[in-house]
Parts: structure tokens; C-alpha cells; sequence
């Protein structure tokens, strides 16, 4: 259904005619994310305030079409699709870091602001936000605070949830809100911000954030440790993880991600080895080698094949080569492959990727896993051909199996990736019915007319059939 003229006419006020996008040859480029879904929106508004999206949201009620955000577009479970017959409200215009305030530790952003762009900027003062996904160079704050997407460096310093002080948003029946406090400390009130952030643009946008700053450490020293099976890399990773230090990254890559990269890349790992941990510690520069020191005793157990310690920048990057040579060698053998990013306890890694080989052989899919070991946060790639059918349909029972052994050892079905519409269908595996009744019911508080994006994140409830 499209839009009609008296909601486009009102979109074009508000936000000018050259702002709006209605042709489809100029939406398609915001009908779809990093994963294999697309929608044709009927209009692309670009948003340069607050103001604007809180008009543009008020409108959508009155016209009863639905909203979806986007920021650049780097998310891989559809959330960002839009429905057919709404609109996209796209961020990337509203990308101002409007205060830096390194006395109070503190960055205020608006949400189309790229996440290496404020890194650099906060580099300056000697601060950075700890949240840095592998897409940093290209995807928005907004758009880490929606999916409360991290990376490597939470297992030390947190995701966005731990590192976002409060929020500016539009909720979804067009009021605008200010959520969170200007301090480290703050209790008044229901926490709205966290629960904003993760919530994939389906209670409100945000138009603004309130960044915690952590300062850059004096320095940094990374060391690579391989093993000859996964068993004792994970006993490593349990070891790191009870000791008094922390890791400020804490990476592994299993057997079949090793096999793959070595196809493309000189690995300089033995041919015996059957995972790898990648691990960086930081701190003041006086004391980061006895840090590595104790970090590398942790490391070392009967099954480890060889423990190397990078102390400057040639030898890091070095001993990331293999790391970073696993995203090209994927692309290369999978371009449409199927990542999930699933969370285990870190004391059930070994188990998880164990029943992952078993899936692979059941199911007669190749599986490659690798990810943040320090938290449990395991990348599972499904290696498919979209284009066999039977194949595909091998690859969603694999998954179903992966979803069933996450909950089956105490694990999330998603660590930052999000839900949207990928893992929409799977989540109430892992939340029971009250619970999600009350997500819903918070939804239809935030968001009466359901009109943000909407069939994102909850399973669809079915439709009751009336009685013959």
C-alpha cells in the first residue's frame, strides 16, 4: 500500500523536499541491512533534529504507517528493514558530537555520529567509548545503542549499557523523553535508558546520547596462544577469566576457522593446532609486561602448543594477522553465509563447540566458529549456498539445534548482534510467556499504535480464530 499524498506532502514539510526520498529506484538503497532481507520503503525522510523526527513520528500515527530507523545500515538480523508500506527515518544527517567534556568523562552525540569518527575525536582528549564492533569504521553510535552491539573490548569495559549515561528519544507515539542522569550514580526513577538501548528502534528513537568516557591506557601488550584442541583453549579462557586481571580482549577461533584461514593466509601456527587465543591486556605502562606475565601464566596448561607476547606495534600486528586474514577467507568461501552470535557461559564453551561439530556432521554443514571467548559471545557461521534448497532447508533445522544447545547451557541467543527479524521466530525459547506478555505490554506503553518497527524483536502472537 503506499503512502498517499496527503502523507507525503506531509513528510516533504517536514523535513524538505530535498530530504525525502519517494521514487523507488532512490529507496531501495535504505530497504535492507548486512543481512540477505529487503523491503522497499515508500519514502526515505532524512532527519537533521530532534524536532523533525518527533513531527515525522507524530505523523506516522495520524496516517497510521510504519517507522523504521536506520543509521547506516550494518546490521545483520533485518532490524532495519523497513515494512513495504512505512517509511525510514534515516539518522545519518544528525551526526554532530555536540559536546566532549573530558572533566566529567562524558561525550553528548547525536545518534547518526560514526563510531571511529568519535573515536578519533575523544582519541584527541585521551579518552575513547569503550563499544567498538568490527564495523566501527562504518556503523553509527545510534545503531550500536539500538542492537547494543560491544565487540571485542567488553569482557574488560562493558557494551553500551554499561557505558551510555542517558538518552534523548522519541517514543513511539511521538512525545519526545529524556532518560538517565549526567553522572556515574542515579537511581531516580525506572532505568529507561538501558532499556531503550538493545531495543532495536521498537519503543523509541533516539535523538541524542550521553556517553561515558574511559581514558586510553599509557599501554598495551597482546599475546597469541595455541592449542591442540578446543578443550584446553577453553580451560585456558576460564583460567584468564578467574584471575585477578582482566583482558581488555579476549578472542578465539576454533579448528575449522584455522583450517579456512590457512587456505588464504601463512598462518605461522603449528599444523597441530586446534584453536587459538588471541589476548590483549592493558594499563600503565610501568606495570603492562608483569600484567602480560600473569595474564600468560593463566594461559598456559598441558595443552598448549606455543605462547607468543607482541611488545610493540610490528608484533601485534604480527600475531593478529591470522585474525584479521578470517574475515577475507570467509567472504572467499561463503560470501552469503549464516552468522549467529550466540552467548554460553565461558565454562561451556568446549561443550557448545563440541555439539557445534556434531551439528555440522548430523546436518552435513560446514560450521566455523570464532568470537569473544572472554565473555562466551561465539560467532557460529554456517557455511550454505543459498541457492540449494536443500541445503537451506538442512541449514534451519542446524540452527534450530545450535539455538536449543545455547539455551540448553544457559546461554542468550544473541550477544550484540540483535534480534529482528532473524532470530524473531526463536525467542521464546529462551524467555517464558509472562515474560514476554510484559515485553509486549511495554511495547504497546511506549509505542500504542505499534507503528515502530514493527514484527521486530517479539515473536508475532497468531491470530485467534473465531469459533464456527
Amino acid at each position: 500500500m503506499a503512502l498517499n499524498q496527503s502523507a507525503i506532502q506531509g513528510l516533504a514539510a517536514i523535513v524538505g523536499p530535498k530530504s525525502l526520498l519517494t521514487d523507488p529506484g532512490d529507496c531501495w538503497p535504505y530497504g535492507y541491512d548486512n543481512s540477505r532481507r529487503q523491503g522497499l520503503p515508500a519514502a526515505v525522510a532524512f532527519v537533521s533534529n530532534a524536532e523533525q523526527v518527533e513531527a515525522l513520528v507524530q505523523l506516522a500515527n495520524q496516517h497510521s504507517f510504519p517507522v523504521t530507523a536506520r543509521g547506516l545500515g550494518t546490521g545483520t538480523t533485518g532490524a532495519t528493514v523497513p515494512e513495504r508500506n512505512g517509511i525510514v527515518i534515516a539518522f545519518e544527517r544528525m551526526n554532530r558530537i555536540l559536546r566532549i567534556d573530558p572533566a566529567n568523562r562524558l561525550a553528548v552525540v547525536e545518534p547518526g555520529v560514526v563510531n571511529e569518527t568519535l573515536q578519533r575525536a575523544l582519541g584527541e582528549h585521551g579518552f575513547f567509548w569503550p563499544p567498538d564492533p568490527t564495523s566501527a569504521a562504518i556503523c553509527t553510535i545510534g545503531g550500536n545503542l539500538a542492537y547494543n552491539s560491544a565487540g571485542p573490548r567488553a569482557v574488560k569495559y562493558g557494551t553500551p549499557r554499561e557505558n551510555t549515561l542517558g538518552l534523548a528519544a522519541v517514543t513511539g507515539s511521538g512525545q519526545r523523553i529524556r532518560a538517565g542522569v549526567l553522572t556515574t550514580k542515579g537511581v531516580v526513577g525506572y532505568d529507561l535508558t538501558r532499556l531503550i538501548i538493545g531495543s532495536e528502534g521498537t519503543l523509541a528513537l533516539i535523538t541524542e546520547a550521553t556517553l561515558k568516557l574511559t581514558p586510553v591506557a599509557e599501554a598495551k601488550q597482546t599475546l597469541r596462544a595455541t592449542y591442540r584442541d578446543i578443550h584446553a583453549a577453553a580451560d585456558a579462557v576460564a583460567a584468564i577469566m578467574a584471575q585477578p586481571i582482566t583482558p581488555c580482549a579476549l578472542e578465539f577461533m576454533d579448528a575449522a576457522a584455522i583450517d579456512m584461514v590457512r587456505q588464504y593466509s601463512d598462518l605461522g601456527v603449528s599444523a597441530d593446532t586446534g584453536a587459538l587465543l588471541m589476548i590483549e591486556v592493558d594499563g600503565p605502562a610501568d606495570c603492562v609486561s608483569a600484567t602480560a606475565d600473569a595474564v600468560a601464566s593463566a594461559a598456559r596448561n598441558p595443552g598448549l602448543l606455543d605462547l607468543s607476547v607482541a611488545r610493540d606495534r610490528e608484533q601485534i600486528a604480527a600475531l593478529w594477522r591470522t585474525r584479521k586474514a578470517l574475515s577475507p577467507a570467509l567472504r572467499h568461501v561463503a560470501p552469503k553465509k549464516i552468522n549467529e552470535d550466540v552467548v554460553v557461559p565461558v565454562s561451556r564453551i568446549a561443550t557448545f563447540i563440541d555439539t557445534l561439530e556434531q551439528l555440522a556432521h548430523q546436518y552435513r554443514i560446514r560450521i566455523v566458529n570464532f568470537g569473544h571467548a572472554g565473555n562466551g559471545n561465539i560467532h557460529v557461521n554456517l557455511l550454505v549456498n543459498p541457492d540449494d534448497v536443500d541445503e537451506m532447508a538442512r541449514a534451519a533445522d542446524c540452527l534450530a539445534g545450535v539455538f536449543d544447545c545455547v539455551v540448553a547451557l544457559g546461554g542468550t541467543l544473541s550477544g550484540e548482534h540483535g534480534v529482528g527479524l532473524e532470530k524473531r521466530d526463536f525467542i521464546d525459547r529462551e524467555i517464558d510467556p509472562p515474560a514476554l506478555a510484559l515485553m509486549r505490554a511495554i511495547k504497546a506503553q511506549f509505542d500504542p499504535n505499534g507503528i515502530l518497527n514493527p514484527g521486530k524483536g517479539l515473536p508475532l502472537i497468531a491470530p485467534e480464530i473465531a469459533p464456527e
